[in-house]
């Protein structure tokens, strides 16, 4: 068993954002999902105020260590959120944790009073990675814009705030920081590396937006960097992912200073890795002992 913010969890595995859609899987599964849920927690795809489609294709391009992608987050929207997806995450065996993204104190304040003020939800993530609208500046990359955003969430609810860091910035740590400072109860990292590349065939961009955001076990040594600075910085639970793909990079994420590991892109390539590296983990905590 373990308590993160709160919340007690058989063990310390959870998805990623937006990794693995446990309606479409319920969908495909069955009950049988719900008898033997990979994760230990559930962490939604991101909803933002309106909804939205996403970007063009081609959106993912597979890459020698991981993929690049630039979906867009589509979804539903809040209302659609709340009115369509919401009760279908709610009869998951584990705590709901729902991630959330505005851009500006306005729309965030929304977001978090009626996704928080759910008794069906857990926990919110904050997704920061989007420019505010009234200062131009990513929320996620300036320490102080990060502070104020959480001062205002603060009093908003009670439940756990959980801040998802990007890591393209200088110094992911002094972010971190900031949210400390303005009342976050977590922080989740790595987010994607920028990236592009190039079809060799047409000569063009492999992905249509330009660039996107790389992940896979291509950017776990970054991750494993920025999760120690991060847990040398500030006394928050951490989440950490960025390329885990067995037990082995699990208990190497918890040895940076992570509380909770979550899976992302071997999600992809293995619907049941949640539990897979659930297992393996186990067997590496063992053996350590």
């Amino acid at each position: 068993m373990v308590e993160f913010c709160g919340l007690k969890l058989s063990n310390p595995v959870v998805n990623a954002s937006g990794t693995f859609d446990a309606i479409a899987a319920r969908r495909i599964y069955g009950e049988a999902l719900l008898q033997d849920f990979p994760f230990s927690a559930f962490v939604s795809k991101t909803i933002t105020p309106a909804p939205r489609v996403g970007n063009e294709p081609q959106r993912i391009w597979e890459t020698p260590a991981g993929m690049i992608n630039s979906i867009g987050l589509p979804n539903k929207g809040l209302d659609g959120f709340l009115a369509e997806d919401l009760p279908q995450l709610a009869e998951l065996p584990v705590p709901l944790i729902v991630s959330v993204m505005g851009t500006s104190r306005e729309e965030f304040s929304r977001l978090v009073e009626e996704v928080a003020g759910r008794e069906e939800v857990a926990a919110v993530e904050l997704n920061v990675s989007c420019p505010n609208v009234h200062s131009g500046l990513i929320v996620g990359e300036q320490p102080g814009e990060t502070m104020a955003l959480l001062e205002a969430l603060r009093p908003l609810t009670g439940k756990p705030l959980i801040v998802k860091l990007t890591p393209n910035v200088a110094d992911p740590a002094a972010v971190a920081v900031g949210a400390a400072e303005g009342g976050a109860d977590a922080v989740s990292l790595i987010n994607t590396l920028k990236a592009s590349a190039i079809d060799p065939v047409t000569g063009q961009p492999g992905i249509a937006a330009g660039h996107g955001g790389l992940s896979g076990p291509a950017v776990r040594p970054v991750a494993i960097a920025q999760v120690r600075a991060v847990a040398a910085a500030v006394e928050l639970p951490i989440v950490g992912m960025g390329g885990v793909c067995s037990g082995a990079d699990a208990a190497e994420m918890l040895a940076a200073g992570a509380q909770l590991v979550a899976v992302g892109t071997e999600n992809f390539r293995d619907p049941r890795a949640g539990s897979r590296i659930a297992a393996e983990l186990s067997e590496c905590l063992l053996v350590a002992v």
